[in-house]
Order: structure tokens, then sequence, then C-alpha cells
């Protein structure tokens, strides 16, 4: 075992064996996460047309209307992507669809931590080189096999 966290081919395989069948499929956010962000994004909506009714007295100037608008497609945006975004495991590595690809193949992970967080289960992958690499599980099963990647690709020191 190397002190980076890396596991030998062995321990490697032995993961993979308790994962199960791969590749491994699932939302990268829970289905009641996604539905809270439409439900706000609703919200927001009709406040936005509530704004935009007002009399010319007491409508807001242009360029807050634009900015708010602007921010509201952002936030679409990335309610788009917290619906559709799946994470996948596989004997090549983990990815997961969204705004930009996140992938990291097993040969350059170096350490992993899982964060169990209320809303969202995450998976930290420490690579050789560059930033961390933050994975989202939405699903029990990719739930319990990034808590096990956790424990095999802790780092030890």
């Amino acid at each position: 075992m190397s002190p980076f966290g890396r596991p030998s081919p062995e321990e490697h395989d032995a993961l993979m064996a308790q994962i199960g069948p791969l590749p491994l499929r699932g939302r990268a956010w829970p289905r009641w996460i996604a539905v809270v962000a439409w439900l706000i994004m609703a919200a927001i909506a009709v406040r936005l047309v509530m704004v935009l009714q007002l009399s010319p007295e007491r409508a807001l100037p242009m360029p807050v209307i634009a900015s708010i608008v602007v921010c509201f497609g952002a936030l679409l945006w990335m309610s788009v992507h917290m619906w559709t975004s799946v994470t996948e495991i596989s004997d090549w590595g983990i990815r997961q669809s969204w705004i930009t690809r996140r992938e990291v193949p097993w040969n350059e992970l170096q350490s992993t931590k899982f964060i169990p967080l209320f809303a969202s289960k995450k998976l930290v992958c420490f690579v050789q080189k560059g930033r961390p690499v933050i994975f989202q599980a939405g699903t029990p099963e990719l739930q319990a096999a990034f808590a096990r990647i956790s424990l095999v690709y802790r780092k030890r020191l």
C-alpha cells in the first residue's frame, strides 16, 4: 500500500467486486433536492413576473431587471443539470455529467474523502496533478460505493 492511499491491485480488484456489477450508474443529486431546486425556481419566476408587472413609477431600473434575469437564467441552468446529472463508476474510473464533465481514472486517483452531508453525499477525489474532483451520489447504491471507495483509497500517513 502506498502512503498516499493508493491500494494494491488486489485491494482495487476486491473493491470492484464489492461495488458489484459495473458500470454502476445513478442520479448525481437526490431526486428530492432537484425537486426543491425546481420549486425554488418556480417561486423566483412568479416573483420576477410580479416585479415586471409593477407600475412604471414603482418599477426597478432596467439594468437591475437585466441582472436579475441573467442570475435567474444561471440558476435555471444549474437546476437543469441537477435534474439530469448522472454519476457512473466503471472499470475505467468515476465520471459525472455536470455543467462540465467530471472524471477521474483509477490510475490517477491518489486518495479520497467521503463527505456524507444531509442533502448530498460527496466523494472528494485527490488526483496526482491538479485540483480535487468532487462527485455527488444521489442514490443509495452510489452512496454505499462512495463509502467503500473512501475506505480503500483513504489517505495513509
